[in-house]
């Protein structure tokens, strides 16, 4: 007996590689939002997961860039989910040819749907959502490429818009007359005001030969380079890495590639809550407010504060006197933004860039396949971190040569190798590790195990690790 909502074999395929860049700084790209817990106590992606319950019996298709695969598989783990692949891409080339890739590993044996979803958006039902791909399934069975769209709830210049034409082709399933990206305010009332606009999901559900056939027709160089790409593909742990043949795809998003070419498309209206939370002021529409219309989180105290989105994460925030606001701080970084302002944080971070400032792409913690490491204090010639890892996890084995360090054990039971000798080190108990000998860290207990890492040189970046052996599969090939 099956316990899904949809009959035909459907294969949901979760695009996970975004950079969320406009909620800097708790957003970046080493951790984007799509593995944030935003909205709720579950990560975006674990709440995509779990949006999948009772929908389908197949494992998902997830595709991330590399640096991000231990972050989505771990978080999997701890969502109860084992994806089908996680298939890593080795560049960004937008969504087109991504779905490419999924649909050539999902129709090895037959043609089934293809559930294409983001990782990093919102939906408010998950009842509404099953009933929409409940519905739009039969639709997609017979050969149409179908793209969902959210009944607009106010006039939001940050999503992009599908005029549908009326009246429906049938119950809730529209032909598409155009498509727009991000309008003026003015022009976005007037869309909420006609009733003939749906905010723009960037969700789709289609047969995999369908969209392959359709994207081969207005984009064949895409298609090309994914087959190869896709016949060149190899296995390492959990993951599936395409061919270097992708890197010479062609970028697109599968709106500009099909969905603007193709006379399949059509768009099923949902009112599932949904929201893409691309900007600050989108998240803050989600979060419950206060009698002064402040949404707040962490340790925050507003007073005479008003329409406000006011976020801590590592310290007491206090406002005075502010008026549609956005205030977000984090360990290293703290944005001040007003909420009329908040779709442009993009170039703000566009100018971290170019001053080349760490802030930008990577928090204070970052996440590795072992547990994470906190930069505590990093100036000229030294850098000071603080290593939790993980209950059986282990570091590589590695070297460095252009830096010693130095290790004390917080709390747990560190398992060291130094040169010839193999150590045990419990709490307020140290090692110095010279320049260029081999070492490797290790948690053989039950318990995490936390580090602080004092390192000295010329050269502390990871471009000075050497690795040997390592059991994430991080050891550069021959």
């Amino acid at each position: 007996m099956r316990l899904t909502a949809v009959a035909e074999r459907l294969v949901p395929v979760i695009l996970a590689g975004g950079s969320g860049t406009r909620l800097w700084p708790l957003s970046r790209p080493l951790y984007p939002k799509q593995f944030l817990s935003l909205v709720g106590d579950r990560s975006m992606l674990q709440e995509t997961l779990r949006r999948l319950q009772g929908l389908t019996e197949e494992p998902p298709l997830i595709l991330c860039n590399e640096e991000h695969r231990f972050i989505v598989a771990e978080q999997c783990r701890q969502a109860n989910a084992q994806p089908a692949s996680i298939i890593l891409e080795p560049v960004a080339r937008g969504t087109a040819p991504a779905v490419a890739l999924a649909a050539l590993s999902a129709a090895h044996e037959d043609d089934p749907l293809l559930l294409v979803l983001s990782a990093d958006a919102h939906v408010g039902s998950n009842t509404a959502f099953i009933d929409a791909v409940t519905s739009a399934a039969p639709v997609a069975a017979a050969g149409k490429v179908v793209l969902f769209g959210a009944t607009p709830t106010r006039p939001e210049t940050g999503f992009g818009y599908i005029q549908v034409r009326t009246p429906s082709v049938r119950d809730g399933v529209h032909d598409i007359a155009a498509f727009v990206e991000k309008p003026t305010r003015t022009v976005a009332e007037d869309y909420v005001a006609s009733g003939d606009h749906l905010w723009n999901c960037g969700m789709f559900l289609m047969r995999a030969s369908v969209y392959l056939a359709e994207l081969a027709a207005f984009r064949p160089g895409i298609v090309q380079a994914c087959r190869a790409a896709h016949a060149a593909r190899a296995s390492d742990l959990a993951f599936t890495r395409p061919g270097a043949q992708f890197e010479d795809c062609p970028a697109a998003s599968v709106d500009r590639a099909v969905m603007e070419n193709t006379s399949l498309g059509v768009v099923v209206a949902t009112d599932m809550g949904w929201s893409d939370v691309g900007s600050w002021d989108a998240l803050a529409a989600l979060a419950p407010a206060d009698a002064a219309g402040n949404a707040t989180a962490g340790d925050v105290i507003a007073f005479d504060t008003e329409g406000s989105y006011l976020l801590a994460s590592h310290r007491l925030v206090a406002t005075l006197g502010l008026r549609d606001m956005v205030v977000v701080e984090t360990s290293d970084a703290v944005l001040v933004a007003t909420r009329e302002r908040a779709q442009d944080v993009r170039a703000l971070v566009d100018a971290l860039a170019r001053d080349e400032r760490p802030e930008r792409r990577s928090h204070a913690t970052v996440y590795r396949p072992w547990g994470h490491a906190e930069t505590i204090k990093a100036d000229a010639g030294f850098l000071v971190k603080r290593l939790t890892v993980a209950p059986g996890q282990s570091l590589s084995l590695q070297r460095h040569q252009r830096r010693s360090e130095h290790w004390v054990v917080v709390s747990g039971e560190a398992d060291v190798v130094r040169g010839d000798d193999r150590l045990t080190l419990h709490s307020d108990e140290s090692t110095y590790l010279p320049v260029g000998i081999m070492h490797r860290l290790s948690n053989r207990g039950d318990e995490p195990l936390v580090v602080i890492e004092v390192q000295v040189g010329d050269q502390l970046s990871e471009d000075d690790i050497e690795r040997f052996d390592d059991q994430y599969g991080r050891v550069p090939r021959a």
